[in-house]
C-alpha cells in the first residue's frame, strides 16, 4: 500500500514538474524567445529598426513621445504629422520606410511603398484585421473587425443599407438636422450678423444627430447618452492602447477597466432595447424599415428566410449590437472630423472658400437645400474634401496582421508580426505628392484621386481594397450637404483665439477645438 501510495505522490510530483517547465517554456518563449526569432528573421531579410526591449518594446518611448507632441499647439501652417504621429516619424526618419519597431512582443512593420500597401489592402485572407484590443470592441466592433467568413457574411448584409437609392432616402434627415444647426449659429449672430464660437463640439452634435436619425429613426436627445459613453471609452482606449497588449491585462481591476466595464454594459444594455423594440415593431408592421437598423434586420431576416429560417447564415442580437456601437461610433466621427478640418482650412484659404460658395449657390441658389442628384456637380467642394482628407486623414494610421507566413514584395514576414500603414505619413510623403505635400491645394485632384497620387495606391483615407470602410459613401454625402448649407449661410474665418492643435484620439481631431468667426452671408 505504502509503495502505491508513494508511486502515485511520485507521479503526480512528476506530472506537475512537467507541467510547471512546459508553462516555464511557454512564458519564456512568448516574453524572449518568439520577439528575438521575429527580429532575427525581420534582420535577415534586410529590414531594419529598434532592437527587442523586454516586455514594454517601444511603448514606453511612444507614450511619452506622443505626451511631448500634444503637450503644446503648433503653427496653422506648420506640418501636422510630427504632432499626430511623432514616434513614428522619428522612427522611419531613424530606420527608414520599410523597418520596425516594437509593440510590447509584438514586431511592427511599418510600411509605406505603395505597391506594397496595395498588396496589404488587396490580399485580404493573408492580412488580417488585428485581433481586437478588448477596450476598443467594447468601444465599436463590428465588420471592421472581422476576418474571413464572418466578414463576408456581415459586409452581405450590411450592404443594402448603403445602397446609393437608400442614401438618397435619408436626404431629407441630413437637410432636418443641418438646419437645427445653422438656426442656432443664426441666433448667435443675430445682433451684429456674425458671431465667434467653438464649431467643434455643434459638428459632432451634428453628425450625432445625423447617426440617430438614420441609423435608428431617434432624436439625438435619445443617443446622447451613448454618444457620451463612447467618447469617454474613447479616451480610455488612448489611455491603455499599448497596455493592453500584455496578455491579462484587461482581466486585472484597473479604475479604466472597472469603468470602461460599465460603459460596456450601460451601452449594449440601451442598444439591445432600441433594437428590441425595432424587431418587435417590424414584426406586428408598425416599424420603419428605412433607416440603417431597420434594413439591416430586413436584410438578416431575408437571408435566414432564403435559408429555411436557418440563424446560423444571419446575425446574432450580439452581432447586431457590436454594428450598431460601430453605427454610433464611426459613423459620426469620420464625418465631424471631416466637416471641422475642411471649415478650418477653408478659414484659412478665402478663395477655395469663396470659390466653392460660388458653385453652391451656382447649382443649388441661395435658400434651396442640396439635393443628393446636384452634390456630383459640385467639382470645387469634392476637390476641397478630397484634399481635407488627404492632409487630416481620420484615421492616421491602419493596422494587418500576418495570420500566416506571407510575401510582402520581396520580404518574407513571419506570421504574427503587426503591419502598419502609417495614413498620415503616406499622405504627406513628397516622393509621391510632390515638395508642396504639406499645403492645402485641392487642385491637385482637378484630374481625380489616380492622377493627383500618380497612379499609386497613397490615398486611403477609407482604406482600399475589399475591404474599404462601407460606410463611406454615406460619410461623404452627409458632409458634402452639411458644408453646402454651411456655404449657403455662413462665410467664416479663424477666430484670434483659435489653437491649432491636431491630435489622434481613435480619428484625427482637434484637440483644443475650432474657434471660429461666422458671418451671415447674402448675396
Amino acid at each position: 500500500m505504502e509503495i502505491t501510495l508513494t508511486s502515485a505522490a511520485l507521479m503526480c510530483v512528476v506530472l506537475v514538474s512537467i507541467f510547471g517547465t512546459l508553462l516555464a517554456y511557454s512564458f519564456i518563449n512568448w516574453l524572449w524567445l518568439n520577439p528575438k526569432r521575429l527580429e532575427k528573421s525581420l534582420r535577415q531579410q534586410g529590414l531594419s529598426g529598434s532592437p527587442y526591449r523586454i516586455l514594454l518594446g517601444d511603448t514606453n518611448d511612444e507614450r511619452m513621445m506622443y505626451r511631448k507632441a500634444t503637450s503644446k499647439p503648433i503653427n496653422v501652417s506648420d506640418d501636422i504629422v510630427p504632432r499626430v504621429l511623432p514616434f513614428q516619424t522619428q522612427h522611419i526618419k531613424k530606420y527608414g520606410d520599410k523597418s520596425f519597431a516594437w509593440m510590447c512582443v509584438t514586431p511592427r512593420l511599418y510600411v509605406l511603398e505603395p505597391a506594397l500597401v496595395k498588396e496589404i489592402f488587396t490580399r485580404i485572407d493573408e492580412f488580417h484585421k488585428p485581433p481586437t484590443d478588448p477596450t476598443f470592441k467594447k468601444l465599436a466592433g463590428g465588420i471592421i473587425t472581422l476576418n474571413d467568413e464572418k466578414w463576408v457574411k456581415h459586409r452581405k448584409l450590411l450592404s443594402p443599407a448603403f445602397h446609393l437609392q437608400k442614401l438618397k432616402n435619408m436626404e431629407t434627415s441630413f437637410h432636418l438636422c443641418a438646419d437645427e444647426m445653422m438656426r442656432k449659429w443664426e441666433t448667435l449672430a443675430s445682433e451684429d450678423g456674425s458671431c465667434e464660437l467653438d464649431v467643434w463640439p455643434d459638428l459632432q452634435n451634428l453628425t450625432r444627430d445625423v447617426i440617430s436619425r438614420t441609423a435608428f429613426g431617434s432624436s439625438f436627445e435619445e443617443g446622447r447618452r451613448i454618444f457620451e459613453l463612447q467618447r469617454d471609452m474613447a479616451n480610455i482606449f488612448v489611455q491603455v492602447s499599448n497596455l493592453a497588449q500584455i496578455p491579462g491585462y484587461r482581466w486585472l481591476p484597473t479604475k479604466q477597466n472597472r469603468k470602461a466595464k460599465e460603459m460596456e454594459k450601460e451601452i449594449e444594455t440601451k442598444l439591445r432595447t432600441i433594437i428590441a423594440k425595432r424587431e418587435q415593431a417590424m414584426k406586428t408592421g408598425t416599424g420603419a424599415s428605412d433607416d440603417l437598423l431597420g434594413i439591416l434586420i430586413e436584410s438578416n431576416l431575408n437571408e435566414m428566410k432564403e435559408h429555411n429560417n436557418d440563424k446560423s447564415v444571419g446575425m446574432s442580437i450580439e452581432d447586431v449590437i457590436e454594428e450598431c456601437k460601430l453605427f454610433y461610433f464611426a459613423g459620426q466621427e469620420t464625418t465631424a472630423v471631416l466637416l471641422v478640418w475642411t471649415m478650418v482650412l477653408l478659414s484659412q484659404h478665402k478663395k477655395w472658400q469663396e470659390r466653392a460658395r460660388a458653385e453652391v449657390h451656382q447649382v443649388f441658389g441661395d435658400e434651396n437645400p442640396p439635393h443628393v442628384d446636384g452634390l456630383s456637380q459640385l467639382k470645387i467642394l469634392n476637390m476641397i474634401i478630397h484634399e481635407v482628407l488627404r492632409l487630416y486623414a481620420p484615421a492616421s494610421s491602419v493596422d494587418r496582421v500576418t495570420c500566416k507566413e506571407t510575401k510582402l514584395g520581396n520580404y518574407t514576414i513571419p506570421a504574427g508580426v503587426r503591419v502598419t500603414i502609417p495614413v498620415l505619413l503616406l499622405h504627406h510623403d513628397r516622393k509621391i505628392w510632390g515638395e508642396d505635400a504639406d499645403e492645402f491645394k485641392p487642385e491637385r485632384f482637378v484630374d481625380g484621386v489616380s492622377k493627383a497620387s500618380n497612379g499609386h495606391v497613397a490615398f486611403v483615407p477609407f482604406g482600399w481594397g475589399p475591404k474599404i470602410c462601407i460606410g463611406m459613401n454615406f460619410s461623404l454625402l452627409e458632409a458634402k450637404v452639411a458644408l453646402a448649407m454651411i456655404l449657403q449661410k455662413f462665410s467664416f474665418e479663424l477666430s484670434p483665439s483659435y489653437t491649432h492643435a491636431p491630435y489622434s484620439i481613435v480619428t484625427t481631431q482637434p484637440q483644443h477645438g475650432a474657434h471660429l468667426i461666422l458671418k451671415k452671408y447674402s448675396l
